[in-house]
């Protein structure tokens, strides 16, 4: 039996572009991003981990008396009055859409060590071949459907009014749309590894079905 079919290989192919846009887009502050054209903007750019403001009023001193300038990350302990403003950098949509892309990744990262496998060590003459390439095309399911939720959250709920200051100044950044590649990706590659498990059961069946057909024909001869 070949090893791979077609769609197998395109599976790992586009796997590696999932694993590659989920990660940047996990790990890069540019969800959203203000206008490099605004003079005056107080957001320059945010990610799921960290923020970068040009000039952002503390939202709870209401005499403004301390900005928070440059790029942090968002659990930083150092920052006086950043602990403080966390509420407010991290509302409830962007705790899920943090909490669901972090899962996507979790789930492309688990089945990286899988594909491996699948690629290296594994051929249809062993017993867990398809159960290997099945748990691939569910754990990336179950990693597409997560970063799908994340991208759709922030997509909804990241650019409006009340949130991030100059909200009609800003818009969604190419980290963003890394996200959205990631979570399309992984869908795609889930598509085609339970594709390829569908095409190496058959093919599983036949085989045996051709030696048992041969096995009967030589003891008929016998």
């Amino acid at each position: 039996m070949r090893k791979r079919s077609m769609a197998g290989n395109c599976g790992i192919i586009v796997f590696v572009i999932a694993l590659v846009t989920v990660a940047l887009a996990f790990g890069t502050p540019s969800w959203l991003v203000s206008d490099y054209r605004i003079r005056g903007a107080k957001l320059d750019r945010l990610g799921l981990w960290s923020h970068c403001f040009r000039s952002l009023p503390d939202p709870l001193d209401q005499y403004q008396r301390r900005f928070f300038v440059g790029c942090r990350w968002v659990y930083d302990p150092f920052t006086t009055g950043y602990d403080k403003i966390r509420g407010y950098l991290l509302p409830g949509f962007m705790i899920a859409t943090q909490l669901f892309y972090t899962l996507c990744l979790i789930g492309v990262l688990i089945s990286t060590i899988l594909v491996i496998i699948f690629f290296l060590c594994c051929g249809p003459d062993q017993n867990r071949y398809v159960t290997i390439i099945r748990i691939i095309g569910f754990l990336m399911l179950a990693a597409g459907l997560s970063g799908g939720i994340a991208v759709i959250v922030f997509a909804s709920l990241g650019n409006t009014d009340g949130w991030m200051p100059d909200h009609a100044n800003n818009y969604l950044g190419w980290s963003f749309g890394l996200g959205v590649v990631g979570a399309v990706a992984c869908l795609v590659t889930a598509a085609l590894f339970l594709t390829e498990a569908n095409i190496q059961m058959k093919k599983r069946k036949r085989f045996k079905e051709s030696q048992a057909r041969f096995e009967l024909e030589h003891e008929s001869k016998a």
